[in-house]
């Protein structure tokens, strides 16, 4: 990164349109991105030193080795070849999961947002420059080293620099201060890495990247090592008995052939042709690519994966709690009607504008912020632009001096003006309207005359906000806004349509066997009638945040079975819905954008962040990241996690059941007497470079079944590939087994010679081999629709594999290698259809499975 101009502070005020794009482009260019230094990308050597780690590379260099001792220098040179091969495989493979994680990298990183070009815009965060005007909102990590211009209430968590956790103060920058070490309070500078925590303000860029505070540390911030998922543990703990098996049964098989043949070289070489066999270097590998692709397609389909645990838990969601703004809705807001304490009004664009309304949208307008990121505030302002504008309503000249945040005490935002030329001041509110009733000091039967506006405008399913006012003529200004006489105005009730595809989702959801819990901040009313447009079951029953409040934990857990909509609820109570469903055994998906739905993200099994308007405190508790906050992303990525699970199981299916049949060819010979040696290690080396690219690239681009949306949810406690799968794999790999050694002990009856009777079975163990591949890529179509099925992959690897293997059949180098004797076609074409055959149980099994679904759904 090239050494960045300190920016000239002063010229701000000048220049409050922020950097041009082409500005920031070139910035990009001289100064590099916003980043710190991270590991490297391995390279060829480091890929290289990894395999030569492998328990696969020690038995191919020991194998090389002692065919050299024997003399056979040609058979050893060609296993050892077979290594760089391997590293090749390997060196696409990393590749390619580098390259999916890369990308996934950039779009995890903070996000910022800047003023540029005149307006604000949400980058990467690696996209920051010097000079950039960023905008400082609660619960957004900050990008880059910055100084204040403007703030309210601004208080920023800097323990990560300081490792002092109370939250520091910050101030305006008053022109003259220069940057200082980050810590203690009233300070005009903020932080890379820190987390604004509450308030908000608006910075100028002064440092990015290594550069910054944080930069300055030294050395590369790499993300701790997660904590090895479920699957990860009951993998490595299948492969580790696997390989103890493999290790006794190749002593076993050294020890048995040394003694009944006599030649302790040769019996070595079996035994390590078993272990190759049966050693499962493919698991690994699987769980990796399948795991890292995965998360590569599920970001294609705009959510964004933080923890590879998400992916294994997807499966298994039960429960969906969603919020509605947004994430149900198109969080497009507009002010559709409006009541000022005595008539409503049907908001029309190109229609009138009664003057009597016209006061609400005045104070609304001057409750929100000049320049919004929120939808209402963006809604109150463009009604004052399409109806007010120009007009005594609309007051420029008036200067903003104060403002009392959103609380989750009191929920209303007030802003205080001045009125130039004279000491009165004029404060204007806006907020949940039973706040505004308490600020305003209504008498209950004003409060019950107002609530049945707020009940009809709810009933259409609009979002309800109060407006209030209030004037004062002292210097001073109260603490809170609880010390002004507020006079109330009126109700904004503002419409947000449901999103395109949410009922399609919720009812593919509830297919799937997924609850869909619907919470929402608004009136129970509002919540109902949303919840019965788009399908929610039981939408009539609803659970208020007051009545939430009230309960115990068990009180809540046996009511919330037959409640899907929560209204009036705070973000702090979602913690206490995934407690209470959590206890009645649920695995809970849960979603949230703010400060305060960090915990209850934390808590549920998938915490779902929103990535367009959330905090990125929300973002770092969570698992997963809607890039599009759209409720139908979610299902799709349910959908996507319930695929990437069915196709590691028909991988790691598929390897199981081909490692029979090779491990019983390199065994049954020697335990059963003095019969020719099928497999010698250049045979398993063949079928692995078959294996390897198979498992990790067909199966991982496989498509999902069509049926991934109606099946039950797969239970956390069942073991991802237990021994009912096992059995059922190794009951397909016996089945190749018997056929192989069917055409070899037939060849042998018949008076074939060894080389023609081990050319057969390999011929029947490759084509059974691409046989199990293509009958596993679905678990309920035929053969015949599996073969009408693209995948891309499918072609490259089993038309590979078919090419070699004829090459292999009539190149004399390779038939000497393979210790092979050439075959007439009819001999080629029974061992082929032999091999074919392997398949008819496992077809049988999916015809009369399917009948079987298809007779419970009648």
């Amino acid at each position: 990164m090239m050494k960045q101009k300190k920016p000239n502070l002063s010229d701000f005020s000048q220049n409050n349109k922020g950097l041009t794009t082409q500005q920031a482009n070139e910035k990009l260019r001289t100064e590099g991105f916003n980043n710190l230094p991270s590991s490297k990308p391995k390279n060829f050597f480091s890929i290289g030193l990894g395999v030569i780690k492998e328990p696969m590379f020690v038995l191919l260099v020991a194998c090389g080795s002692i065919y050299i001792v024997l003399g056979n220098l040609r058979e050893g040179l060609i296993l050892l070849s077979f290594v760089f091969i391997i590293m090749g495989i390997e060196f696409f493979q990393e590749k390619r999961t580098e390259k999916a994680l890369d990308a996934l990298k950039d779009m995890a990183s903070p996000r910022a947002l800047v003023i540029r070009d005149g307006v604000e815009k949400r980058i990467a965060g690696i996209e920051v420059v010097t000079d950039d005007i960023i905008v400082l909102q609660e619960g957004d990590r900050i990008p880059a080293d910055a100084t204040v211009f403007t703030s309210v209430n601004l208080l920023a968590d800097e323990s990560l620099l300081t490792g002092e956790p109370v939250p520091v103060r910050k101030n305006d920058w008053d022109g003259v201060e220069k940057t200082i070490q980050p810590g203690g309070d009233d300070l005009p500078f903020v932080y890379s890495g820190s987390m604004i925590v509450h308030g908000n303000g608006i910075a100028k860029v002064t440092s990015t990247g290594i550069n910054t505070e944080i930069g300055k540390i030294g050395k590369a911030l790499e993300s701790v090592g997660e904590e090895p998922t479920r699957l990860k543990k009951e993998m490595g703990s299948l492969v580790k008995k696997l390989t103890m098996i493999s290790a006794v049964l190749s002593i076993l098989v050294i020890t048995v052939y040394t003694l009944t043949r006599g030649s302790l070289i040769n019996g070595f070489l079996v035994g390590i042709t078993l272990a190759m066999s049966v050693l499962p270097e493919e698991f690994p590998v699987i769980l990796t690519v399948f795991m890292a692709i995965g998360a590569w397609r599920m970001s294609k389909n705009r959510v964004l994966t933080r923890k590879p645990s998400a992916i294994e838990t997807l499966g298994s969601a039960t429960v969906l709690c969603t919020d509605k703004t947004g994430t149900l809705t198109q969080n497009k807001m507009t002010v559709s009607r409006l009541y000022n304490g005595k008539d409503f009004l049907t908001v029309e664009k190109g229609g009138e504008f009664n003057s009597a309304f016209h006061e609400i949208i005045e104070y609304g307008i001057l409750s929100s912020q000049t320049n919004p990121f929120d939808p209402m505030e963006k809604a109150i302002i463009g009604m004052g632009d399409l109806f007010i504008k120009g007009s005594a309503h609309i007051h420029e000249d008036w200067k903003m001096i104060k403002e009392y945040p959103l609380s989750k005490d009191l929920p209303t935002m007030s802003r205080v003006f001045s009125n130039k030329g004279t000491q009165e001041k004029i404060i204007a509110t806006k907020g949940a309207p039973e706040a505004i009733f308490d600020l305003c000091h209504l008498d209950k039967e004003n409060q019950k005359r107002l609530s049945l506006a707020i009940e009809e405008l709810a009933a259409s399913g609009l979002r309800v906000l109060g407006v209030a006012k209030a004037r004062i003529d002292t210097k001073g200004l109260p603490d809170v806004q609880k010390d002004f006489t507020f006079e109330f105005i009126g109700l904004i009730g503002l419409s947000d349509p449901i999103r395109k595809n949410v009922k399609k989702s919720v009812s593919e959801c509830q297919k799937a066997g997924i609850r869909v819990i619907m919470i929402t901040g608004d009136y129970p009313v509002t919540a109902m009638h949303i919840a019965m447009e788009i399908g929610l079951e039981n939408p009539d029953k609803c659970i208020s945040g007051d009545e939430l409040q009230e309960m115990s934990e068990d009180e809540l857990s046996a009511k919330i079975k037959g409640n899907n909509v929560f209204a009036r609820v705070v973000p702090e109570q979602k913690l206490k819905i995934v407690n209470a469903l959590k206890k009645n055994k649920e695995i809970v998906a849960m979603t949230g954008d703010g400060v305060n739905d960090a915990p209850a993200l934390k808590s549920s099994h998938i915490g779902i962040a929103m990535g367009e308007n959330g905090t990125d405190v929300a973002r770092e508790a969570s698992s997963l990241v809607l890039m599009d906050d759209n409720f139908s992303s979610i299902v799709g990525a349910i959908k996507m996690g319930r695929r990437i699970f069915d196709n590691l199981q028909k991988a790691f299916g598929y390897t199981f059941a081909i490692h029979v049949p090779i491990a019983g060819l390199s065994l049954i010979p020697i335990l059963l007497g003095d019969f020719p040696i099928i497999l010698w290690p250049v045979h398993i080396v063949f079928l692995e470079l078959i294996i390897d690219p198979a498992c990790s690239i067909i199966f991982e681009a496989e498509k999902e079944e069509l049926n991934i949306m109606e099946r039950p949810p797969k239970r956390m406690d069942e073991p991802f590939f237990g021994a009912k799968k096992i059995l059922f794999s190794c009951l397909q790999g016996i089945g190749v087994l018997l056929i192989a050694l069917t055409v070899y002990f037939v060849g042998l009856n018949l008076g074939y010679e060894d080389k023609e009777v081990r050319t057969m079975a390999f011929i029947t163990l490759i084509v059974s081999n691409l046989s199990i591949i293509m009958t596993n890529r679905s678990k309920s179509d035929n053969i015949f629709k599996i073969i009408a099925t693209p995948n891309k992959a499918v072609l490259w690897i089993i038309g590979g594999a078919i090419v070699f293997l004829v090459l292999v059949l009539n190149i004399p180098f390779f038939l000497n290698v393979f210790q092979f004797q050439k075959l007439t076609f009819i001999n080629i074409a029974i061992c082929s259809l032999a091999g074919l055959a392997s398949i008819i149980g496992f077809e049988i099994y999916k015809m009369f499975k399917l009948r079987k679904q298809l007779a419970q759904q009648r």
